[in-house]
């Protein structure tokens, strides 16, 4: 087996085995969070008698022990069946599904536009490092890490209302329906997510690309006279993006708390919407799927970002 292949199918079985922890993780402390479900689908207007009670919990299978539930949840997880919303008796998938698109729309456009932007600007400050623009930037960088998203999210509506009053600054529009106008009221929530890991990201950066410049290669390209940009871009920027790929995992893991807030200030239909109000109603089967599909997620982002440890480093596939 090639050393590639090796790697691969070694973080698989990682995958695999995380992915099982996690969603027996998921389904007990579902099960801890306080409040009866059943005692509040019921809700106040109603008795609350013996029967039924004991009814309710038979038809939604709370009446089993707790591992008859776990097999029977992850048994249909495993063939796509993630149950039925306690609440509107639809398909917990179709929910989920109908809600997902606005969330990823709203975390692609804010990583890829802190991406795209940090890794300039992290170039660019280690090489006029010690300048007056180095410090400024710094400066500004520290300034966007401590500013909150929905914080900010406040003030560039404000902002907005006051300077700009026919700009529709909250709601969604389908982008099928009307590209432009989803486009238009996607830019605030994606500055207001993506501007604090871009000032964390281009740090990250900035401090990836000093220790790579400083290395012993990039002393003998500029020996040979290789140009600067050469150097930068080609010699030092390979290196360097290996703790920045890693940086970009992590973050793509936790935006999505951030992502919930931002959804509710600027009334997104998205997941995180979802996720409140199924906590709030003792939803089981929405709060387990989705928190399901997003720790999920964050665990497959950091084998992909592993993968790219590969690509990038040859050396990984030799450890």
């Amino acid at each position: 087996m090639s050393p590639m292949l090796r790697v691969l199918a070694q973080r698989l079985l990682d995958l695999m085995v995380v992915l099982w922890g996690l969603s027996a993780l998921v389904f007990l402390m579902i099960r801890f969070i306080p409040g009866d479900a059943v005692q509040i689908m019921l809700g106040a207007n109603v008795e609350i008698t013996p029967d039924r009670l004991e009814a309710l919990y038979k038809k939604i299978g709370l009446d089993k022990s707790l591992l008859e539930q776990y097999m029977s949840w992850i048994g249909g997880v495993l063939v796509g069946d993630f149950g039925t919303s306690l609440w509107t008796g639809a398909p917990v998938g179709e929910e989920i599904l109908a809600r997902l698109g606005v969330t990823v729309e709203l975390l692609a456009l804010s990583l890829g536009t802190a991406v795209a932007i940090a890794i300039p600007a992290g170039c660019l400050m280690a090489y006029v490092r010690r300048s007056a623009s180095d410090y400024i930037v710094r400066v500004v960088t520290i300034i966007g890490v401590t500013m909150p998203s929905f914080w900010l999210g406040i003030i560039l509506i404000l902002a907005a209302y006051k300077f700009f009053p026919g700009f529709a600054s909250i709601g969604y529009v389908p982008f099928r329906d009307d590209p432009l106008g989803n486009l238009s009221r996607m830019i605030l929530p994606t500055v207001s997510l993506a501007l604090p890991i871009l000032a964390s990201l281009s740090r990250i950066m900035r401090s990836a690309m000093l220790d790579a410049l400083g290395q012993d290669y990039v002393r003998t390209a500029r020996a040979k006279g290789v140009s600067e940009t050469m150097v930068i871009f080609r010699h030092a920027l390979r290196n360097a993006l290996i703790p920045f790929v890693t940086a970009v995992g992590i973050t793509a893991g936790y935006l999505f708390g951030g992502a919930i807030v931002v959804e509710q200030v600027f009334a997104l239909p998205g997941l995180g919407r979802l996720v409140i109000g199924a906590i709030a109603e003792r939803n089981y089967p929405l709060i387990q799927a989705t928190i399901l599909l997003v720790t999920s997620g964050f665990v497959v982002i950091n084998f992909l970002v592993d993968m790219l440890y590969v690509a990038i480093d040859p050396r990984v596939r030799e450890a």
